[in-house]
């Protein structure tokens, strides 16, 4: 299969420039490795090699010998090499040394350095629908942020290729598959997260069926609200299955570990009424194609059911949002107060600069959108914080423009970077 450019790689070679050893993180099979390839000159893969567990007990400064940048695949494998890679980095005092790839964060008991000044961290996502070809990307993220987007017009997509996306997902491996053959290979790939990922990363045996329990609950609370104790009382009614609040929390951090659960925080803002933020998380699996896969859902069981059919939507396009704003250098949040007020997300860069966005799957619910939008800057307290730069509504079915109040209406087929 051809090799098909990530937006990442300009921040990885920024990142190599500016320190010895980049890792990049992402959940398994998104497609880290074949990117790293792209740059690295010399390749240790530790999950396959057998003389890697020989050479780390004898001799581990052996494997770190290659042109680089060596590229150290699945390093979380041998998470000792860590620190050899460290004091490497410290003898050469050179810059793009390594490259390390990981799908699972290393247990705190290996006690590693923090390796600051030597690492650099790059988090990779699934595919987004600008790498896929989906989206053109007319509509800048960057351009949204400093509120400099021109004019633009574009035409809508169906709901059925919207929803053939979120069955499929963004995994490299799946382009040009049919929905049903990727419907397939996503169950699989819950079925081996369940069976042997999570017991792997924990170091003690899971059960299989409360983790399927448990992905599922989260999969029905998507896009939403939830704290542990809505889990275990949703996993209890709805899957028979009783896991107690500290297992709930041991197992959410494995899927943390994985990078298979990824939480959208709360933005902080000041408001000018007495209302207090919630600071919960939303929670979204890291590609809504698991969402789909965990509850065993088809095509035509999310096309008769639109109502969650949103909240996967809302899922897909915090997703891609999540892609643009790390190539801004910006963070994505969600607001919710205790009157009952929110917005989807909120795109931040590091200077402050943000943009605020409602997430609709259809058209008719963009004037609701817009109007929320307008009473969340009015509940601005400006003598403290700035105005968003820009106030957009992301759509599924309807077509990319702005309108006359100066809202964008952004379809997700025409977001990029």
């Amino acid at each position: 299969m051809k090799y098909i450019s990530r937006l990442i790689e300009d921040d990885l070679l920024e990142k190599l420039a500016a320190s010895g050893a980049v890792l990049i993180k992402g959940p398994k099979s998104c497609g880290k490795t074949e990117t790293a390839k792209q740059y690295a000159n010399s390749i240790l893969e530790t999950d396959r090699d057998p003389q890697v567990p020989v050479m780390m007990a004898t001799n581990p400064r052996l494997l770190l010998a290659g042109n680089a940048p060596r590229l150290i695949d699945e390093w979380q494998v041998q998470p000792e090499i860590w620190n050899y890679v460290r004091h490497e980095v410290d003898d050469r005092k050179l810059k793009g040394q390594f490259i390390l790839t990981g799908s699972a964060n290393p247990p705190d008991e290996a006690k590693l350095h923090s390796g600051a000044g030597r690492f650099t961290v790059l988090q990779m996502d699934t595919m987004s629908w600008q790498e896929l070809g989906y989206s053109t990307g007319t509509v800048k993220m960057s351009d949204l942020l400093a509120g400099t987007l021109g004019e633009f017009y574009e035409s809508a997509v169906p709901l059925e290729l919207i929803i053939d996306r979120i069955c499929i997902g963004g995994w490299p491996s799946l382009i040009g598959e049919t929905t049903r053959n990727a419907l397939n290979m996503n169950r699989s790939y819950v079925d081996l997260l369940c069976e042997v990922d999570m017991s792997r990363v924990s170091g003690v045996k899971r059960n299989p069926n409360k983790v399927r329990s448990l992905l599922r609950s989260l999969a029905r609370n998507t896009s939403t609200l939830v704290d542990n104790s809505t889990l275990e009382e949703d996993m209890k009614i709805k899957e028979n299955n009783e896991l107690s609040r500290n297992t709930i929390s041991e197992y959410l951090n494995a899927l943390s570990r994985l990078m298979i659960l990824y939480e959208q925080p709360a933005f902080n803002l000041h408001i000018r009424s007495s209302a207090s933020l919630r600071k919960s998380p939303k929670r979204h699996l890291c590609d809504t194609s698991l969402a789909v896969a965990a509850l065993g859902l088809e095509k035509e069981s999310l096309i008769k059911d639109i109502k969650y059919a949103g909240f996967l939507f809302e899922s897909l396009a915090i997703h891609e949002l999540n892609v643009y704003a790390k190539a801004n250098d910006a963070t994505v949040f969600h607001y919710n107060d205790s009157y009952g007020y929110e917005v989807d997300a909120i795109v931040q860069r590091r200077n402050g600069d943000y943009a605020a966005f409602e997430i609709k799957l259809g058209v008719g619910f963009i004037d609701k959108a817009a109007e929320n939008l307008k009473n969340f800057v009015a509940n601005i307290d400006t003598t403290k914080m700035e105005l968003p730069k820009t106030l957009n509504i992301i759509t599924g079915t309807g077509m990319s423009y702005r309108r006359p109040d100066g809202i964008n209406v952004i379809s997700v087929a025409s977001l990029g970077r």
